[in-house]
């Protein structure tokens, strides 16, 4: 990768942004996004959004210029920031956010193929169930024989993606109807919506959901033909990205009503698409959607075992998830981040639950590292760390960092109790892989601080065992 004839391009890098920000979940975000709030209410969450998350890259990326040495991962800034307990949480929390991303893509892949074959459902009922475990262990079996990169499902799956995306706006825009947007365009006709601010709160997830990848953007800085296309194709990526999901979404609501529209089962954009020109679009829509998850299962199994395999390179996760097989996979951290994945299936399974609560579970998962990334970028900035080596603009970095930083915490807010008690139940059993990693390698497990936020996250994750047990909280 040192000879320039091997470095990436504006245009490649671009594409890689893209890809690594657009999965399923634009296929199902006229019914997320409707069930939450309303016309007026989508485009004010939408602006939120476009600031917030358009911060959040800069400030990826600014680590990545000061911080070059920090290359283990989100996690890596803040362990760097705020101890070894909470860099282990970062990365506890981001593998967990990936796995349970894995499970809503199989919930969301055979809800699809349920369109076909109505026994599976909406992707929860027991044959769709085998049917998502068996593919699981198929991925898993043919990961371990070596199998890491694969141009050509790349590209397949990249097609996939865009081109019924590219058709649904140009149909959907025909198709749109003024009269038909700004009905209730507040959402006051529906009381389940709530007040403007409360729809706006609630469709926040999903739009976090729906860029989550934006962080690995910096991944490709030592790859760049210009360091500075890395900023370049951040920027150009995320508007592109921003401008598909927006059209999807708005374009949606002057096709059916917001009511309409939270009723739909997902892949909802392949009901609008039936809506407008037939049952042909729902099936060019579902075909489109399959080929492209099958080829996101592929690299985000991956990608799982690639945050234990990292964070046990610099002992934040223990010793044994560092193991390779004869064929250079993680094979340890591949059984332990599929094993997860199939006890959520079956939880799936039990609990009933939808792609729409996975996501949003999921998404609740990321925002700790997310908060701490911010939180550590603000103090790159305010110290001024690397500046004097790297160059740029303190101020400035300063700034973008501190609204990166309140745009986290607001998404912590928009979560709601329900999901921060579901992510502490998950966050707390991750202290016995931490204190074995700390016992490895000689070092007391937990400083005074990290006691106390240790000691937080079992109460919030008994407080929901006990919602859990009562009903008070539903997965």
């Amino acid at each position: 990768m040192t000879q320039s004839s091997h470095k990436l391009k504006l245009t490649a890098l671009i594409a890689m942004v893209v890809g690594s920000m657009i999965g399923g979940g634009i296929f199902s975000l006229p019914q997320n996004m409707a069930q939450s709030a309303g016309a007026g209410a989508t485009l004010i969450g939408w602006a939120i959004t476009a600031v917030g998350m358009l911060m959040l890259a800069f400030v990826f990326q600014t680590l990545a210029n000061q911080k070059p040495e920090l290359d283990s991962g989100v996690y890596a800034y803040a362990k760097a920031g705020f101890g070894n307990y909470m860099g282990f949480s970062s990365a506890w929390g981001y593998w967990i956010s990936a796995f349970l991303g894995n499970v809503s893509y199989f919930v969301l892949l055979f809800g699809t193929l349920g369109y076909f074959f109505p026994i599976f459902g909406d992707g929860n009922t027991i044959p769709a169930i085998i049917g998502a475990s068996i593919l699981l262990w198929a991925v898993h079996f043919l990961i371990l024989r070596g199998v890491k990169e694969a141009a050509f499902i790349n590209q397949v799956t990249t097609v996939a993606k865009i081109v019924p995306l590219v058709m649904f706006i140009i149909l959907a825009a025909v198709a749109f109807k003024l009269d038909v947007f700004t009905t209730d365009f507040w959402g006051k006709g529906n009381l389940k919506l709530g007040s403007v601010m409360d729809q706006v709160r609630n469709m926040m997830l999903v739009t976090v959901w729906v860029f989550i990848g934006i962080e690995g953007a910096s991944v490709y800085s030592a790859r760049a033909e210009k360091r500075a296309d890395v900023g370049r194709a951040t920027v150009i990526g995320f508007l592109s990205t921003l401008l598909l999901l927006v059209l999807v979404n708005v374009l949606s609501l002057g096709v059916m009503s917001q009511p309409e529209l939270a009723g739909l089962k997902n892949p909802s954009m392949a009901y609008v698409l039936e809506h407008v020109v037939g049952h042909w679009g729902a099936i060019f829509i579902s075909i489109g959607l399959v080929i492209s998850l099958l080829g996101a299962l592929l690299s985000w199994t991956l990608l799982c075992a690639e945050i234990l395999f990292s964070a046990s390179r610099d002992q934040t996760m223990p010793r044994f998830l560092h193991k390779e097989n004869a064929n250079g996979v993680p094979a340890n951290a591949l059984w332990l981040s599929n094993g997860g994945v199939q006890v959520f299936l079956i939880i799936t399974l039990f609990a009933a639950s939808t792609y729409t609560s996975l996501l949003l579970l999921a998404t609740s998962m990321i925002l700790v590292p997310y908060f701490l990334s911010t939180a550590y970028g603000v103090m790159v900035a305010y110290k001024g760390d690397g500046y004097a080596e790297h160059g740029g603009n303190r101020n400035k970095d300063l700034i973008i960092s501190v609204v990166a930083t309140l745009y986290s915490m607001w998404l912590i807010y928009a979560a709601g109790v329900q999901f921060l008690l579901l992510s502490a139940l998950l966050y707390a059993p991750g202290a016995i892989l931490y204190t074995k990693a700390r016992k490895e390698c000689g070092q007391i497990v937990f400083t005074t601080i990290e006691k106390f936020i240790f000691a937080a996250a079992v109460i919030g994750a008994i407080a929901a065992s006990y919602g859990l047990y009562t009903g008070f909280l539903k997965l």
